[in-house]
C-alpha cells in the first residue's frame, strides 16, 4: 500500500505542476513586440490532459493513477475500492497537489512579472466569465460525473487494453476546453486545494465548492456504475 500511496503523491504532483504550471507560466507570454505568444486556454487544456496520460502510463500499473479524491470516491461507491484505501489515497493525492503547487510557487515567484496567480479555481466577479455559484457548482458536478464515468468504463475488465490512459487524458482535455472560462476546471478536490493554499484570498473562501461538487459527482458516478446502468456486463 505504501508504494501505491507514493505513486499517488507523484502522479498528483505531475498533474498540478503540469496543469497549473501551464496556466501560471505559459498562458499569456508576450514577445518583444508585446504580442501574446502564450499557449492560451487550449494549451492549458492540453497540458492537463497530457499530464494525466503521462501519469496513467507511468504509475497506473502501481496505484491505478486516480490522482483525484473524486475518482477514488467513485471507486468506493462503485464497489471497487474500500473506504480505508480511499482515505489513504485522498491524503496522498492532497499531499502530491500541495507539493506540486509548492514547486510551482517557488519557480513562478522567481519571475519579476509574476502576479501571484497559481492557476486556482473560482467563480463570480473578476474570475473568468464571471459565472454564478450555481453555474459553477453544476458544471463541476456534471463534469466530474462524466469524468469518473469514463474512468470506470475504460478500466473495466472488458475494455480495450492499453487505451485507458489516453481516453482519460482526452476526456480531461475536453472538459477543460469547455469549462476553463467557467471555473478554471477542478473536477478534483486535490488539484484545487494545493494551489489555493499558496494563493489565499478568494481561492480559499471558494474552495468548498471544488471539494463538495467533485466528490458528489464522483460518488454519483460510482453509484450509477454499481447499479449497472453504465457498467458493461
Amino acid at each position: 500500500m505504501s508504494k501505491k500511496l507514493i505513486a499517488e503523491v507523484l502522479g498528483t504532483f505531475i498533474l498540478v505542476f503540469f496543469g497549473c504550471g501551464s496556466a501560471v507560466i505559459a498562458q499569456a507570454v508576450l514577445n518583444g513586440a508585446g504580442v501574446s505568444v502564450g499557449i492560451g486556454y487550449t494549451g492549458i487544456a492540453l497540458a492537463f490532459g497530457i499530464s494525466i496520460v503521462a501519469a496513467a502510463y507511468g504509475i497506473g500499473a502501481i496505484s491505478g493513477a486516480h490522482l483525484n479524491p473524486a475518482v477514488s470516491l467513485g471507486m468506493v461507491t462503485a464497489g471497487r475500492m474500500s473506504l480505508g484505501d480511499f482515505i489513504g489515497y485522498a491524503i496522498a493525492q492532497i499531499v502530491g497537489a500541495i507539493l506540486g503547487a509548492l514547486v510551482l510557487y517557488l519557480i513562478a515567484s522567481g519571475s519579476p512579472g509574476w502576479t501571484g496567480g497559481m492557476g486556482t479555481n473560482g467563480w463570480g466577479a473578476g474570475y473568468g466569465g464571471e459565472y454564478t455559484v450555481m453555474a459553477a457548482f453544476l458544471f463541476e458536478l456534471v463534469m466530474t460525473f462524466i469524468f469518473v464515468t469514463v474512468i470506470l468504463g475504460v478500466t473495466h475488465a472488458s475494455a480495450p487494453v492499453g487505451f485507458a490512459g489516453l481516453a482519460i487524458g482526452l476526456t480531461l482535455t475536453g472538459i477543460h476546453l469547455v469549462g476553463i472560462n467557467v471555473t478554471g476546471v477542478s473536477v478534483n478536490p486535490a488539484r484545487s486545494i494545493g494551489p489555493a493554499l499558496f494563493a489565499g484570498g478568494a481561492a480559499i473562501s471558494q474552495l468548498w465548492l471544488f471539494i463538495v461538487a467533485p466528490l458528489l459527482g464522483g460518488a454519483i458516478a460510482g453509484i450509477v456504475y454499481a447499479a449497472g446502468i453504465t457498467r458493461a456486463d
